[in-house]
């Protein structure tokens, strides 16, 4: 009788929702994945306060919100196509990498490769340009890329948790900065609507996005940061001690239990590179052109004319992803019987391919239902509520890259974010000064790049750690140092566009600090590590 009346007592001066302790919900998830490393136990924590909070501590009632979470993911008011879809794609790359590396392909990848890539930063560097020239989507980046390096990346001793980081940081970045992307296309429609409901004419909405293009610091630089860590082979933080086991021949942490250390099949007969090309780019084909595809049954049904822009920004991402994933798999199942298997190794073979991919289903599963709690406790909008209205519009775009960046960070979504604090930037400048919309907006975009770049429970972080088949913790504690590192050039560069209402001025700051950066990070980093001694004391660390 004692413990309703307090917990009643308790609830009348609280409120869970839209206030600060709608934060303790992720701030569980994020420490204890970061005391624990064990992802799946801290995730399902955060979700199991945020269902008592929102319940009133009731446990009952907090199962049963729980369960109605899982079941949401895959039937929100009818099936959730997008969702499910995307679990089906994972499943789809997880076995047509698994035969892929089964028929040779990858191997035969991996020595034609010798030809072109001749050291540690030659296989760095290749993964950044795939990762760069395939924009169509930040999920299909992360885990095609890391198929196709993975193998190139192994072979010249380049550790999975710096292949996550390369992954990773050509995925969102680069998609928030090409307009014919699902990224692009969704934020050109909300930058028009927003300049639209203030009243800004003379450019139009793509117009306005190439414009903001140059003043999305944290993207641009975030991208300068990956490609020169890649030629440098910059090494700091915890990265260091990965490289080491790397270069001593352990791609991954094998003294932690490390489920994502991804399908080993011995090979059957004599690889092709066709055996790994061929399904690649019909992968990548079948894709875009179910994009395209897609979108352009929306416009027709509303009536709208075609264009590439408008396909992508109405096309159906998770439909795409399984019918491009399908092709591909079909493609390989087809290559791969004139290998001739034997139907052990054929069964081996799938089942190895969707073991590989259940930790990342898994993971991206509970991030979801996180993500749903911390919604329904209005993070966002609490923390959108912290950014002052009465600030001069000079120290906006800093303002806002924060919070956004914190924002995201917490709730593991950008696109939340962008939808959240966009509006809010046009309200603020409408106020202030109109002429700083688009460099707030750039900033707003800047800050949620970067937080869901270095969020343990963002969707992309979860997915550059599968496809690298790296273990996900190890892939955060490496990014950070090099995104925080990034923020805060950014920062630096969002503090002088807003004081001198230049962005050229802004940029050109930025550029400047992040010399100074690259500069740091290559006296910090050991480089090409050929001191035996000090390689070893680095993988005892």
């Amino acid at each position: 009788m004692v413990w309703p009346l307090l917990r009643d007592q308790f609830m009348s001066l609280l409120n869970y929702s839209h206030s600060a302790l709608s934060l303790v919900t992720p701030a569980t998830a994020i420490i204890l994945a970061v005391l624990t490393r064990k992802v799946i136990l801290s995730l399902s924590a955060g979700i199991a306060i945020g269902a008592l909070l929102l319940t009133g501590f009731n446990p009952l009632h907090a199962i049963t919100y729980i369960a109605e979470g899982f079941i949401s993911i895959f039937w929100d008011n009818g099936f959730n196509r997008d969702k499910a879809f995307i679990l089906i794609f994972l499943l789809f790359l997880g076995v047509m990498t698994s035969l892929i590396s089964l028929s040779g392909g990858a191997q035969a990848f991996g020595n034609w490769a010798k030809k072109y890539v001749k050291d540690r930063q030659g296989a760095q560097v290749f993964t950044v340009l795939m990762g760069i020239l395939i924009f169509i989507d930040d999920y299909f980046n992360a885990l095609a890329v890391g198929s196709v390096s993975r193998p190139l990346t192994d072979q010249n001793k380049v550790s999975r948790a710096k292949l996550a980081y390369l992954l990773d940081s050509t995925a969102a970045p680069v998609c928030a900065l090409v307009p014919v992307s699902s990224w692009g296309a969704y934020l050109i429609a909300l930058i028009g609507s927003i300049m639209a409901s203030h009243g800004v004419t003379g450019t139009s909405a793509f117009g306005a996005f190439l414009e903001v293009v140059p003043m999305n610091l944290y993207a641009v630089f975030a991208l300068g940061m990956v490609f020169m860590t890649a030629y440098l082979d910059l090494n700091v933080g915890p990265m260091r001690r990965h490289e080491a086991l790397a270069m001593a021949g352990q791609p991954y942490d094998q003294s932690e239990d490390d489920s994502l250390k991804g399908v080993q099949l011995e090979e059957y007969g004599k690889g092709r590179i066709a055996d790994l090309v061929v399904p690649i780019i019909t992968l990548v084909l079948a894709t875009v052109t179910v994009m395209i595809w897609t979108g352009a049954d929306v416009l027709t049904a509303q009536g709208q004319a075609f264009s590439v822009l408008g396909a992508f920004e109405n096309t159906q991402v998770g439909d795409s992803l399984v019918y491009g994933s399908f092709a591909g798999l079909a493609i390989t199942i087809l290559r791969m019987l004139s290998h001739k298997l034997p139907g052990k190794l054929w069964y081996k073979a799938i089942t190895d391919g969707v073991r590989s991919m259940l930790p990342a289903i898994c993971i991206l599963t509970l991030a979801w239902v996180l993500t749903g709690v911390i919604g329904h406790l209005e993070a966002g909008k609490y923390l959108a509520s912290l950014v002052p209205q009465s600030f001069s519009s000079g120290y906006l775009p800093m303002i806002l890259f924060v919070v956004s960046g914190i924002m995201s960070f917490a709730t593991g979504t950008s696109w939340g974010t962008f939808g959240i604090m966009l509006p809010l930037a046009g309200d603020m400048t409408a106020a202030t000064d109109i002429n700083m919309l688009l460099p707030v907006m750039a900033a707003v975009l800047a800050g949620s790049v970067f937080g869901d770049h270095c969020s343990p429970i963002s969707d992309t972080t979860i997915l550059s750690s599968a496809g690298a088949s790296c273990k996900h913790i190890d892939h955060v504690s490496t990014q950070l140092p090099y995104a925080i590192s990034i923020a805060l050039v950014s920062m630096f560069g969002y503090l002088v566009m807003g004081l001198t209402a230049s962005a050229t001025t802004g940029f050109f700051a930025a550029f400047a600090a992040f010399v100074l950066l690259v500069l740091l990070f290559k006296k910090l980093s050991f480089g090409q590590f050929s001191d035996k001694k000090a390689q070893a004391t680095l993988v005892k660390e």
